[in-house]
């Protein structure tokens, strides 16, 4: 089966169960400061999640753009991705446990879907904690699926294979509940796992951990039932039933693809084949010899790809998702190198992901030349530095962090100046901030390569004073760094929607200001703060930011009501609104319109009036990538 097919299958299948099939987001969150990258397909969804009203009903199915930056050092394994598709299926206050795990059961296993052998499935259920009961329900469900094609499903309350009739594992909250630390909408999950190699027979006593870990049970998909609400009291999140009660799917398209072909790692599915093929005609390496190499470069020049084509156009920087797309091009590159590819290469692989995605993603057809001319500016950029880097990094180590060690490094590193036997013998030199921040601003090093090249030398880093001394140098303090890159979800508060209000304000003064050439390329909101980018070639002058605030803020004492009506995308166009995410939602739109200032496109949330929002100020506007410029503003 090719990911096309499995991508067609799934959502036809839900369309047959009602379920509108809405586009996927963009690889950019909206109004989201705690991610740099859309990480799941629930993401653009969080304002209905919460309640609001989808144009496309309660019934929705998807496939959705999403990468992830956590899993960029594990590429190189049978089943980590930066970039993949996940499908969901959605009920927004609908259907829920009992329907959802009927048709997860019969899409896995009709004959008409996947076929796949019941026998071969198993599943998890949450099995209860703190004062969140066992979730019986669920376990019931999964027995009378099992049920219908003659299995007997018992269920392993402590989590292990007890007998032959073990299907469902009851898990704790580590494995089995969905929810941010923070509170909000949250819930149990039930998990679908394939058993990969059946020929091994019963393995009585081994852990559901342990069968993950072997391989044996490879998971394909993941039902979460979001029923509660959490509360922080006093530091401690209290539970509280949701009004709402929904169901939020994920299957990993490219992982189960490969399940259901027999195939022990998602690399050998076709997409990645195919890129193999480019990078044996580039370099005239094998992919058996050359492995980690050959998945590291097809990966992430795939995710390199996908961002570079998305809406928002970013472009390879040292801030956020810049940076992010910068590290992949790199490493691609470093991995480039080592196979022996001299040549500017990453961009021939990208066509081959344009080719063989664009049907499904249109807007990497409509940015192919966007997309080439970055990979192979950034290469030829790097590509000039990176040897020159190498052999600086080399002579480094050379002089600094191999036996015999100097007196210096030794007092700095042991904290003493006569190191006995015992210490020598344990010691691992550290390469300091001083020296690791030296190979990235003079050579371009993302602290990831540092990390990579000192591992291969039997070498650690020390990345606190790494970051020490670059937010010395004013480009991204650690701290803001950590946030972005762990991932969750944004802050749905009231202050949020004041936020995205102003924003939409602050677009429309900023193109009576500067020209109609405004336009977005990217939100960003915390609770305290929101980040605009926009088109504009030049910096802002004292006297625009003045003028621009001070629009807002008439247009906020103003007190306009804002406005919000759904209609056929074709119809809102007729009004003039603007309109960058409108894809997320398809034929039918929301609009929203702030007085005779403001008409745009959006998901909301937003302010019921302008006059909720206080006093609006500019705070810091500077370059954001060519041609992008950024402005940071809060309400006071």
């Amino acid at each position: 089966m090719k990911t096309s097919e499995l991508r067609q299958l799934y959502l036809n299948f839900f369309k047959e169960k009602q379920h509108a099939v809405i586009p996927s987001a963009s690889l950019i969150p909206e109004n989201d400061a705690t991610v740099l990258f859309t990480t799941a397909g629930m993401h653009p969804l969080v304002p209905f999640l919460l309640g609001a009203k989808h144009p496309k009903g309660k019934r929705l199915v998807d496939c959705q753009k999403c990468l992830r930056t956590g899993d960029i050092d594990d590429v190189g394994d049978n089943r980590h991705l930066t970039f993949f598709e996940m499908l969901g299926n959605w009920s927004l206050g609908d259907y829920f446990k009992k329907e959802a795990i009927e048709w997860s059961f019969e899409f896995l296993t009709d004959k008409k879907y996947l076929g796949l052998d019941p026998k071969r499935l198993f599943v998890t259920v949450f099995k209860g904690e703190n004062d969140i009961p066992y979730d019986e329900e669920s376990a019931k469900s999964w027995q009378e699926q099992f049920a219908k094609v003659g299995i007997t499903a018992e269920v392993s309350l402590n989590g292990k294979w007890e007998n032959e009739n073990t299907r469902i594992f009851a898990l704790g909250k580590d494995d089995n509940w969905w929810g941010l630390a923070s509170g909000g909408p949250c819930g149990p999950c039930s998990e679908m796992f394939y058993d990969t190699t059946p020929a091994a027979g019963l393995e009585i006593g081994k852990t559901h951990d342990d069968l993950v870990k072997s391989f044996r049970l490879f998971e394909i998909w993941n039902d979460v039932f979001m029923q509660y609400e959490g509360k922080a009291v006093d530091g401690k999140l209290s539970y509280v039933p949701l009004i709402q009660q929904n169901v939020d799917t994920g299957m990993g398209l490219e992982r189960t693809v490969a399940v259901l072909n027999g195939q022990t790692e998602v690399f050998e599915i076709e997409d990645f084949q195919i890129l193999f093929e480019k990078i044996t005609e580039l370099s005239g390496k094998k992919y058996d010899d050359n492995r980690v190499a050959f998945r590291v470069i097809a990966d992430h020049v795939r995710a390199a790809t996908l961002i570079l084509g998305d809406e928002h156009r970013v472009e390879p920087s040292n801030l956020d998702q810049g940076y992010i797309l910068r590290r992949l091009i790199r490493r691609a590159i470093r991995y480039g190198k080592q196979l022996g590819i001299n040549e500017i290469f990453t961009f021939k692989i990208a066509e081959i992901v344009i080719k063989n995605m664009q049907d499904v993603y249109p807007e990497l057809k409509t940015n192919k030349d966007f997309i080439i001319n970055q990979l192979v500016k950034e290469e030829e950029k790097f590509s000039v530095t990176l040897e020159k880097g190498l052999n600086e990094y080399r002579a480094l180590v050379n002089k600094k962090y191999r036996f015999p060690f100097s007196a210096e490094l030794l007092e700095r590193q042991l904290n003493t100046k006569k190191p006995s036997a015992v210490e020598l013998a344990e010691f691992t030199p550290t390469i300091i901030g001083e020296d690791s921040f030296y190979l990235f601003q003079s050579f371009g090093f993302p602290i990831e390569l540092i990390r990579e090249l000192a591992a291969e030398d039997g070498l650690k880093i020390s990345e606190e004073s790494f970051w020490k001394e670059f937010k010395k140098h004013q480009e991204l303090s650690r701290s803001g760094a950590e946030q972005k890159f762990k991932g969750g979800l944004a802050d749905t508060s009231e202050t949020t929607a004041r936020l995205h209000t102003a924003t939409h304000l602050l677009q429309a003064a900023l193109r009576k200001v500067l020209g109609t050439h405004v336009e977005q390329r990217g939100s960003n909101i915390t609770a305290e703060r929101l980040r605009f980018d926009f088109t504009h070639g030049e910096k802002m002058t004292d006297e625009q930011k003045k003028q621009v605030e001070d629009l807002v803020n008439e247009w906020i004492q103003k007190d306009f009501e804002v406005k919000c009506e759904e209609l056929p995308y074709a119809e809102a166009k007729t009004k003039n609104v603007m309109g960058l995410f409108e894809n997320k939602y398809g034929e039918v739109v929301k609009v929203y319109t702030i007085g005779d200032v403001s008409g745009e496109i959006c998901g909301g949330p937003h302010a019921n009036r302008t006059g909720e929002l206080g006093k609006f100020k500019i705070v810091k506007e500077e370059a954001s990538s060519s041609g992008v410029r950024r402005i940071k503003a809060t309400l006071e």
